[in-house]
């Protein structure tokens, strides 16, 4: 490994080298996220950038990519370009080309058909043994730039010659799904393009330990940034189906918004709405809170704060663990087995409380305990110098300094409760003209115990994940039943959105109270 930790690539003066990096690296981000949008198909084949095809463009731009990385790392390796490489790529590096050739390799012979599907193992092992030996034999600068200029060239050169168009299909006997050029194109442009872009970021570092640091900031950035593009995705996806049914007959003067303050019924001159599953979910969401946060935090605290390190602690984690990577159905199956048999003996709206309050438990003991352990002990020390009890010091420093972070664990947990759908079909099950359940007009005294009795509360109320899996899955709206299912998830995001921005207000409550004080 190399012992210099700067280049003249990195300096603030930029070399050739480091401009046709940076070149590489802009251009091959192009060149992804064209790919990507290709393969969602935001963009198809039939699209066209600066008068070329749209896979003649990206080939072709994968090509000069390609090219670019070539000339530095040959260049490095020549010494025409200043970079302190390392005696090898990596283990890493080498093992990765490695099973890239065995993929490769194995793929090519699968698709001849001549071995059968699994003819062509023993070639694609040695092919990737072979690669893996080869590239450990090679400074750092060829070994990551040769194979990647190898990628580039056979992608680009299968586009660009027409060996792989969109016509293309491959259907193997042996595998019951089919590849087509529409989609294989786009895919093997956007990993050839990642890979190069890579090599780039390696060689603007100029290899050695800033070359390694800077392909590992391209691929983690890319990797939040894709995290962010898919989220976005999906939201946009939902607002554009779903915006026009849940706005049909919505008006400001007079304000009227038919989808979301009507109920559903059989009147075809009425807007059908989600009026009762709305007003369910909410309650649904609210008392699986009070349920289950308190609990969670109360419990976080005693462990935290109280109970000694061991075994007991040990068990309670691991159960916690288990209990958070637990599938909705199984809390399901256990409400209806246990809760709804004890409530009543029909599924109702207290029985999907307390089955989501069980759910987010977990989650919420979790974050609390890691937010109350990133307390820092000053706080406590400071506190019982003054004289203060424990407890005093848990209420009024602990708990307060780390609300923030149990706010957050809450909202992650609210956010996972409020789109849960099993749970809600085994023990609650509302009907989709249910009325909006009244819980807080149903609330009655009485003379025997618990003195306090709610009808709402025990019977079958609507809710809006239900809902949507009925209308679209199952098809129990027959009219308009698409529609009526997408403006369903288009008000369910909002109200899911609702919940998390009410979250996120309040945890930026607790920390600007928590900076002042």
């Amino acid at each position: 490994m190399s012992g210099e930790y700067a280049s003249t690539l990195v300096t603030d003066e930029a070399t050739l080298g480091e401009r046709v990096a940076s070149t590489t690296i802009g251009l091959g981000l192009l060149v992804f996220v064209l790919s990507v949008l290709a393969v969602a198909r935001v963009v198809t084949e039939e699209a066209s950038v600066l008068g070329i095809g749209l896979y003649d463009f990206l080939a072709g731009g994968l090509l000069a990519m390609g090219l670019g990385v070539g000339v530095v790392g040959v260049g490095s390796a020549l010494g025409r370009v200043a970079t302190t490489p390392d005696e090898t790529p990596g283990t890493v590096t080498a093992g990765a080309f490695g099973l890239i050739a065995a993929a490769v390799v194995w793929l090519s012979t699968a698709q001849i058909g001549a071995f059968g599907p699994l003819g062509g193992v023993p070639a694609g092992l040695l092919a990737g043994a072979v690669t893996f030996v080869g590239l450990g034999l090679l400074p750092e600068d060829l070994g990551s730039t040769l194979p990647t200029v190898a990628v580039a060239v056979a992608v680009s050169g299968a586009v660009l010659t027409n060996l792989l168009t969109p016509a293309w299909l491959w259907d193997p006997e042996w595998l019951s799904a089919g590849f087509s050029g529409s989609m294989t194109i786009p895919v093997l442009l956007a990993v050839a393009a990642l890979l190069t872009a890579w090599a780039g970021a390696k060689a603007y570092g100029g290899y050695g330990s800033e070359g390694r640091q800077a392909g590992a900031y391209l691929l983690v950035a890319l990797n939040a940034l894709g995290m962010l593009a898919v989220l976005l995705a999906i939201i946009l996806f939902i607002v554009t189906k779903g915006v026009a049914p849940a706005f049909e007959g919505f008006s400001l003067s007079p304000f009227d918004w038919p989808f979301v303050l009507n109920g559903y019924s059989f009147r075809p001159d009425v807007v059908n709405g989600v009026f009762p599953a709305i007003v369910g979910t909410i309650y649904l969401v609210v008392g699986a809170t009070l349920t289950g946060v308190p609990v969670a935090v109360a419990a976080a605290v005693f462990l935290t704060e109280y109970a000694e390190q061991g075994p007991f602690v040990g068990a309670v984690e691991i159960a916690t663990n288990g209990l958070w990577s637990t599938p909705s159905v199984v809390y399901g199956l256990f409400g209806y087995a246990f809760l709804v048999p004890r409530l009543g003996g029909t599924t109702s709206l207290l029985s999907g409380m307390l089955v989501l309050g069980f759910m987010l438990m977990p989650l919420c003991l979790i974050t609390s305990r890691e937010a109350i352990k990133a307390v820092p002990d000053e706080y406590r020390d400071a506190s019982a110098a003054l004289g203060v009890s424990q407890w005093e010091t848990v209420k009024s420093v602990v708990v307060p300094a780390a609300m923030p972070g149990i706010v957050t664990g809450v909202i992650l947990g609210v956010g996972r409760i409020a789109g849960e759908t099993a749970p809600i079909l085994l023990v609650m099950s509302g009907g989709l003209r249910d009325d909006a359940p009244n819980v807080l007009g149903s609330f009655e005294f009485t003379s025997a115990p618990p003195f306090v009795a709610n009808d709402a509360l025990l019977q079958s109320s609507p809710a809006l994940p239900y809902q949507l899996y009925a209308t679209i899955t199952s098809g129990v709206s027959a009219e308009n039943a698409v529609e009526y299912g997408w403006g369903t998830a288009f008000v369910l995001l909002v109200v899911v959105l609702s919940f998390y921005a009410v979250g996120i207000a309040t945890r930026m409550y607790f920390r600007r109270r928590l900076n002042y004080e």
